[in-house]
């Protein structure tokens, strides 16, 4: 099955000439995920036939207490809906997490993050596909070559004309174990251990760097990241690839930064590689596709 993130936009705020406000689409077989969308990409998302939406209930410990008052009517799980569609759903406090989808194929799930206005990040993880069928168990348990192959590969348990019943476990290797892509939103940090957890061993994950790592103050007083803030997260959770996006505009896209520049967007790399032992860390561009290949 095929997975990939396209980056709608990775610029912080609102739009540029240089850079679209930040957004982004996880695309599983023609299945379209929106995140972080950004201006310009809710309009669009409006004027779609995409109308279910999951509403999540911060915790008062999100952001700063003055930026909740608005947003208090929110927490209140009893209300009736506006629309007939969508969820309103509430922490797990055991968790430290909101379930969105648990379906066959993904398990979705939300985890607090600190901004000046409550912000969530997201852990969407692939379900362990079964293992490779044993050709040399199917043979000594004489299973004919045919329908009964593809039975077992589904879980389905099979009679022989002898009139033994082989089970899938019998004949499968282990299971393949799926991917893992954690998308986190505007955010100085994480609430709680939720989001570690959620995000330990992320094939990917996609961390916000506003600010260059000199600018540190600035970013946490206005609830955002530095590379090296995305970096020490992505280090803690054991992640195999970091991108880093949400770039303030005053960082321009690499084919446009001018020669010799030292306060570039490519700064901004060097800075998050420093603390992964210099492991390289992607910068993500307007329209860049970034595909995650199945586990085999």
């Amino acid at each position: 099955m095929s997975m990939d993130v396209t980056f709608l936009g990775t610029g912080a705020a609102y739009p540029s000439p240089t850079r679209g406000a930040s957004a982004l689409v996880l695309r599983c077989e023609g299945e379209c995920w929106l995140f972080d969308c950004g201006e310009g990409t809710q309009t669009q998302l409006m004027k779609s036939q995409l109308k279910a939406v999951h509403e999540l209930v911060p915790t008062a410990d999100q952001c700063p207490p003055e930026e909740l008052k608005e947003l208090t009517d929110m927490s209140r799980v009893d209300r009736p809906p506006k629309e007939g569609k969508g969820r309103t759903i509430v922490l797990d406090s055991e968790e430290n997490s909101y379930l969105l989808v648990d379906d066959e194929q993904f398990i979705v799930k939300a985890f607090r993050l600190f901004h000046r206005i409550p912000s969530f990040g997201f852990s969407v993880v692939e379900k362990k596909r079964p293992g490779k069928l044993n050709a040399q168990k199917l043979k000594d348990l004489g299973v004919p070559p045919g329908p009964a192959y593809g039975k077992l590969k589904n879980g389905i348990s099979v009679v022989l004309e002898n009139g033994v019943t082989i089970s899938p476990q019998d004949v499968l290797k282990k299971p393949i174990v799926g991917r893992k892509i954690c998308i986190l939103g505007d955010c100085s940090g994480v609430v709680g251990d939720g989001g570690v957890k959620l995000c330990f061993g992320a094939d990917l994950l996609i961390h916000e760097a506003t600010l260059d790592d000199a600018q540190v103050d600035k970013a946490k007083e206005h609830g955002h990241s530095t590379p090296q803030m995305a970096a020490a997260f992505a280090k803690l959770c054991q992640a195999k690839r970091l991108v880093l996006t949400h770039f303030s505009q005053r960082y321009k896209p690499v084919a446009l930064a001018r020669e010799g520049e030292t306060d570039g967007i490519v700064e901004l790399k060097k800075q998050a590689e420093s603390v992964l032992d210099f492991q390289e860390v992607t910068l993500a561009e307007d329209f860049m596709v970034i595909g995650i290949p199945i586990k085999k």
